[in-house]
């Protein structure tokens, strides 16, 4: 694996490979990387020849109180990960590399609609920042596909319009979520947990299935669902952020009629944010 910092050598390096005919596969990361990124690397590799990835801590999708400037930072590590993996370039720009001129008077991308709400109300200017530098990354290696996980599932949403809408001839692969034994979603700031909090944090997922079972046992009254899940998310220590039952495809509120929904939440544990979704097919439960 080669690891570029400049935008100059990451071109030269995706040209020289699409000139020898080989698809183009991209992944980007903020590094720290786990075995869910590993398997984001790997589901690339499965659809492209070369496999370019990516690692840049974007300040622009970090509001004024988050943790830019503690977000762990462990280069060599994840350097050892992608090559593992099969990646063949790493993109590891600085600050000065993605915004060459300031971050103050740089273009942003904007995705309305299923940018909004969730994530989008908690962590505002969070998916501009996010949009913004996914669409210069996407310029800058130009690949035929890139690879998302389903964890992140407002930002996959946000980037799959952002593709249709700007006309990117970008293919966008979801990859489902990756988790502990115990259920755990995996996540760079799982680190963030002490032994106490990582024990009680995979009742996030729990409580997301027990509404799961919920719906496919035919209730639909959303309101009490998330309102009995949250006390129980308050009682086991989280606090809650948001608990929504969306629509899959717009984010829009889930209605009755909707075979398909997704239950999405986010909520801190101690100081540490965790978020978490599952999809629920109601028509899967009738065959």
């Amino acid at each position: 694996m080669i690891t570029v910092k400049t935008v100059a050598e990451l071109r030269s390096a995706v040209a020289a490979a699409r000139a020898a005919g080989q698809r183009i596969g991209f992944v980007p990361t903020m590094g720290n990387l786990h075995a869910g990124h590993v398997a984001l690397v790997s589901e690339a590799g499965r659809h492209a020849d070369f496999v370019v990835a990516s690692i840049f801590v974007n300040p622009l999708q970090f509001g004024a109180h988050e943790d830019l400037d503690t977000y762990p930072r462990t280069l060599a590590a994840d350097q050892e990960k992608l090559n593992g993996a099969g990646c063949q370039l790493l993109f590891a720009p600085g600050v000065e590399q993605m915004y060459p001129d300031g971050m103050a008077g740089q273009t942003r991308v904007s995705v309305p609609g299923v940018s909004e709400g969730l994530c989008g109300a908690s962590r505002p200017g969070h998916f501009e920042g996010v949009a913004t530098v996914v669409t210069k990354l996407f310029n800058m290696v130009q690949p035929d596909l890139a690879v998302f996980g389903e964890k992140d599932f407002q930002q996959l949403a946000v980037i799959r319009k952002l593709v249709r809408d700007l006309d990117l001839p970008i293919e966008i692969v979801g990859l489902p979520t990756v988790r502990a034994a115990d259920g755990l979603a995996l996540s760079s700031r799982n680190g963030y947990l002490d032994e106490a909090q990582r024990a009680i944090a995979p009742q996030l997922f729990a409580t997301l299935g027990e509404i799961a079972a919920a719906l496919r046992a035919g209730q639909n009254d959303h309101a009490a669902l998330l309102a009995r899940a949250e006390t129980t998310l308050r009682q086991a220590g989280f606090e809650p952020d948001y608990l929504e039952i969306r629509h899959p495809l717009t984010l829009q509120p889930a209605i009755a009629a909707d075979r398909q929904r997704v239950i999405l939440a986010a909520a801190r544990l101690g100081n540490t944010r965790l978020i978490d979704n599952l999809l629920v097919d109601l028509d899967a439960t009738a065959c």
